[in-house]
């Protein structure tokens, strides 16, 4: 939103203002009868039995599937975009990590274990994940089809044919790897079951930071970006806006080694949105 809108925003007394406020409080009374039937709706949907036996790589050795549900019945996997050949994770999944820790605990009493998978070697995320002070579950998928099986990660030959299979439809896609959130549970039988997942801007589930800019005057204020969320960086890089990745793997191919949002190419604005916006 402009500087210019903000000053020209209507001013209304006390009395006008606690009308408005009441006939949006109705609609956001709607909004939250809507989200508890989807979600309820969520719960209902027919289950998919898992045949594969993955194997991950884990900072205590190789772990099953199964063994990530550490003991309770509900699994939830975040998809994080961190690629092979990358030197550090995406700056959008890195956001919506920085929650991750304090969610986990909480999580467990609900009968939810949490952990994050990514394609990138176990030693890339190891480092990543110290930088960045993080604590929570985060294992490699590198070598297995569980980020292509659960559509997370695309092969060149995919991405060769100008689209990919992601968020339930067949797209463009600007990177080899995407974000998502799966859930699987499992029954006393250990069968492992998948039971949701969700893509794109239905990761915003978890992002906390978009839900309190939601709120303040300027909203996201991302309209004059090349593309959605080209202001975000690391949590510990807003001083000087590095990214380690000079070719950016998970921006518009467009934007490419932007150091900062104000350098950022006015060309991506034909891929107006990053891996986690709306066109995909």
């Amino acid at each position: 939103m402009s500087t210019t809108i903000l000053e020209t925003h209507k001013i209304v007394s006390r009395a006008e203002w606690l009308a408005a406020r009441k006939q949006l409080l109705a609609k956001e009374k709607e909004l939250t009868h809507l989200r508890d039937a989807i979600a309820a709706e969520r719960r209902a949907l027919p289950w998919v039995k898992v045949e594969k036996n993955y194997v991950f790589d884990t900072p205590a050795g190789k772990k099953t599937l199964a063994d990530l549900f550490g003991g309770r019945s509900q699994l939830l996997v975040y998809h994080f975009m961190f690629g092979p050949e990358w030197n550090e994770g995406c700056p959008s999944c890195s956001l919506i990590a920085d929650g991750f820790d304090g969610a986990v605990t909480h999580l467990a009493q609900r009968d939810v274990s949490f952990t994050a998978v990514s394609r990138a070697p176990l030693a890339k995320i190891e480092a990543f994940k110290k930088r960045l002070g993080w604590r929570f579950s985060w294992v490699s998928s590198n070598g297995t089809d569980f980020n292509y099986d659960y559509h997370a990660s695309f092969t060149k030959e995919q991405l060769a044919k100008g689209k990919v299979d992601y968020n339930f439809d067949m797209v463009p896609f600007p990177s080899a790897e995407a974000p998502g959130i799966s859930v699987f549970y499992k029954d006393e039988n250990g069968n492992i079951f998948h039971t949701y997942s969700a893509y794109a801007r239905g990761t915003e589930i978890g992002l906390n930071t978009y839900s309190y800019l939601d709120l303040v005057p300027k909203g996201r204020d991302e309209d004059h970006l090349p593309f959605t969320m080209a202001w975000v960086r690391h949590h510990d890089r807003y001083d000087d806006g590095y990214l380690a990745d000079p070719d950016t793997p998970y921006w518009p191919p467009n934007v490419v080694a932007a150091q900062s949002p104000a350098k950022a190419s006015a060309a991506a604005k034909a891929d107006s949105s990053c891996c986690h916006g709306e066109r995909h």
